[in-house]
């Protein structure tokens, strides 16, 4: 809800005092550069590790405890629900609670919700929590056949759709080049787009582009509306701007409304999701659009140790800006603070359980040497590639936890913790000693000390147990809680603010909302992209193999260059210990056709990689023009890759067996699944045909197939004709 100006500070409004003064201490030139310009446009050019959140929350603390801004008319916009969450705790430690921190989806049904009945009228619809269930039915009225992956990848190209402002009606224009998601071709994607939101409509219900989108129509024609907002916000933050979108960006001009009190902070060269429609283009364009916006570069980088931050120096550099094909920014060149450290550590392995095994003896020794399994981490591309790690880390008894597997506020100790804390809060408010009492007795008892006795209950002691499995990982969750309330209250101490068990009540509620969850002990595996925002003490890059990194389905400079930068994301990820490694087969014993990624060539010492997979590679061969081929049924000229894969025209009676076909389509599914890609990234619909048709007995015969290229013959070949096998 947007709420009216108060005409005098309310009681959270700080005053200006030496507070100002002291947010300021600590930051270094150019952090304190961003924290005291104050006034126009700004764009803080922020490299991986800089401290920009640090530098973000200064300035607007600065700004409030000078006056500057008025706390209630700030808004900071971000792209996740926890990092919002985390700049909203920042703020709170500065003592501006009031600002607001909201992701742009956030901030926008906010507003919608409350500008609906007199823009629109009535009631606003129902807001969609998943797609899939919709699209399926959009299938279903056009006679389409879908799968959970296809559902998945459709709903993720409506997704690219919407926030690039293309309609069922614009959308077969720009969808060249952007493969056939779920099967489907661009034709077919753009009648289930406009089915989708037919359904839409007669359910009455809107999804989450849908919030920006109408929230954006509303303030284009609703000039009072427009007024109303403009008014209630009058400063600006926009956190890693370079993933904004361009209907993110709309809104965000809409909600400027012309004024240049804005302040951007981005880093070009981590720009890992253009997947999703989100473009560095208003990051790079910033100056242009505000040639009098002052320009901050943070390149100190504070994270990492100098040998890890020169490898992701030199794996930018590397990339030169003249390649052809796609656009390349100048990349900051980093400068590491703490200094000296081990070199990064480059293997090869024979095949992938050998690399899991070594990774996880590493971490052993890691773990001996005193580093916290907690500030460990095993980083890969896709998430089908854990499964070998969690096996490996099993196997050595090394605790670990799945990102993005069971929440950590879904845990059922948890759950219970919090209830337990919430009603200890409750009992010492009640008990709170009277405005007579010394001020040291109205402070009540330390918090982590209360909090340890209160999950003493649920079987939380200071040393962990003996042994592993449920008992183990419930006492990571409570000592996890521990440990936060143990940061959170020397942080606020720090600030001199009083921290109260109710405080860190509503700090977990927050975080829940957020599903903010602290830090465990267990060594992380996750995906490269969900590691993004996240650091650790020591970082494993695994599988750094071509089709891998870079991923098979990356085929253009501009798609390369996205995996580069991925990479660089997961380098920076480092404090300390950075191994990188690749295996050359998939199966002990199988053949080691792999190399290593092209990106580690001139990173990676020569003795590292067998064979020529660190001598230059030649560029690939021209595509020759396709020869003429006709139907094998009726004879007609075959004009579309599908029908030139398959051997037939569209219209002509398939000639497989439908049981092979769906068997294959199930294995697709569920290939896909594990290794969380577009089912038609692993095959199309039309390459299954043909291979059903076909029967290949061997490698060699499904080798000839068009779409089964030499990555994915070695992929995915033995499963491919393990299905052909089965009865």
């Amino acid at each position: 809800m947007v709420s009216a100006v108060p005409q005098h500070p309310g009681p959270e409004t700080p005053e200006p005092i030496d507070t100002a003064a002291t947010i300021l201490a600590g930051l270094d030139d150019e952090q304190r550069q961003v924290a005291t310009s104050l006034q126009g446009p700004v764009c803080v050019l922020a490299g991986a590790g800089t401290g920009k959140t640090r530098a973000i929350t200064h300035r607007i603390a600065h700004g409030v405890h000078t006056g500057a801004f008025a706390p209630q008319r700030t808004l900071a916009l971000t792209f996740t629900a926890r990092a919002a969450a985390e700049m909203r705790t920042r703020l709170r430690t500065l003592g501006v609670p009031a600002v607001q921190a909201r992701t742009f989806h956030a901030a926008a049904l906010r507003q919608l919700q409350f500008f609906w009945p007199q823009a629109v009228g009535g009631q606003l619809p129902g807001l969609l929590d998943h797609k899939a269930n919709l699209i399926a039915e959009a299938a279903r009225r056009l006679q389409l056949t879908t799968d959970r992956a296809s559902l998945r990848d459709v709903a993720s190209e409506i997704e690219w759709a919407k926030v690039s402002m293309l309609t069922p009606d614009t959308y077969l224009g720009s969808a060249a080049g952007r493969g056939e998601p779920g099967g489907f071709s661009a034709t077919t994607m753009t009648r289930l787009f406009q089915s989708y939101e037919d359904v839409k409509a007669d359910r009455n219900v809107i999804d989450f582009e849908d919030v920006l989108l109408i929230t954006v129509g509303i303030l284009q024609e609703d000039a009072k509306v427009a007024a109303t907002v403009r008014e209630q916000y009058r400063h600006f933050v926009v956190d890693e701007y370079q993933d904004v979108s361009p209907l993110q960006q709309r809104l965000l001009d809409l909600w400027l409304g012309g004024r240049d009190d804005l302040c951007v902070v981005g880093d070009a060269s981590q720009t890992i999701y253009s997947f999703t429609g989100a473009t560095s283009r208003f990051l790079l364009q910033f100056r242009s659009r505000y040639p009098n916006a002052q320009v901050v570069e943070l390149i100190r980088n504070y994270r990492s140790t100098e040998p890890v931050v020169s490898l992701a120096n030199r794996l930018l550099t590397a990339r030169r800006g003249g390649s052809a094909g796609g656009t390349w920014s100048e990349p900051l060149r980093l400068v590491s603070q703490p200094g000296a450290g081990p070199d990064p550590r480059f293997t090869e392995y024979p095949d992938d359980e050998a690399e899991a095994a070594g990774v996880a003896a590493r971490i052993g020794a890691l773990i001996e040497s005193g580093v916290p399994a907690s500030q460990i981490a095993v980083l890969f591309r896709t998430n089908g590639q854990s499964q070998a790690f969690e096996q490996a880390l099993a196997a050595a008894s090394i605790g670990y936890q799945l990102r993005g597997g069971e929440r950590f506020f879904a845990r059922r100790e948890v759950r219970e913790a919090i209830l337990q804390l919430r009603a200890a809060a409750r009992a010492v408010e009640g008990a709170r000693p009277g405005p007579e009492d010394e001020p040291g007795e109205r402070d009540g008892a330390d918090v982590p000390a209360t909090v340890k006795d209160v999950l003493s209950s649920l079987g939380y002691q200071d040393q962990a147990p003996s042994q592993g499995g449920a008992v183990r990982e419930r006492w990571e969750s409570l000592a996890a809680l521990v440990s936060l309330a143990g940061e959170l209250a020397a942080e606020r101490t720090a600030h001199g603010q009083r921290f109260e068990l109710a405080d860190l009540v509503r700090e977990l509620d927050e975080r829940a909302a957020a599903q903010h969850a602290p830090t465990v002990d267990g060594v992380t595996l996750a995906s490269l992209h969900s590691a993004k925002g996240l650091e650790w003490d020591a970082v494993f890059l695994t599988g750094l193999t071509e089709g891998l990194m870079p991923i098979t389905f990356a085929e253009d400079q501009a798609e390369i260059d996205e995996e580069r930068r991925l990479l660089y994301v997961g380098i920076t990820r480092a404090r300390r210990h950075l191994d990188l490694s690749w295996s050359l087969a998939r199966s002990p014993g199988g053949r080691g056709h792999r190399t290593a990624s092209r990106f580690l060539d001139g990173l990676a010492p020569a003795a590292t990689r067998s064979r020529a997979a660190g001598a230059a590679r030649t560029p690939a061969p021209r595509r020759r023009t396709a020869a003429v081929l006709h139907c094998r049924v009726c004879g007609t000229v075959l004009t579309t890759g599908a029908e030139r894969k398959t051997g037939r025209c569209a219209t002509c009676p398939p000639g497989y067996d439908e049981k092979v076909f769906e068997a294959l389509r199930t294995w697709r599914s569920e290939t896909a699944k594990q290794g969380s890609v577009p089912a038609y990234v692993v095959f199309t619909d039309a390459t299954l045909m043909a291979i059903a048709e076909r029967m290949p007995g061997s490698a060699e015969e499904l080798a000839g197939i068009t779409g089964v290229g030499p990555a994915k013959l070695e992929r995915y070949g033995e499963a491919v004709l393990t299905v052909l096998r089965t009865p």
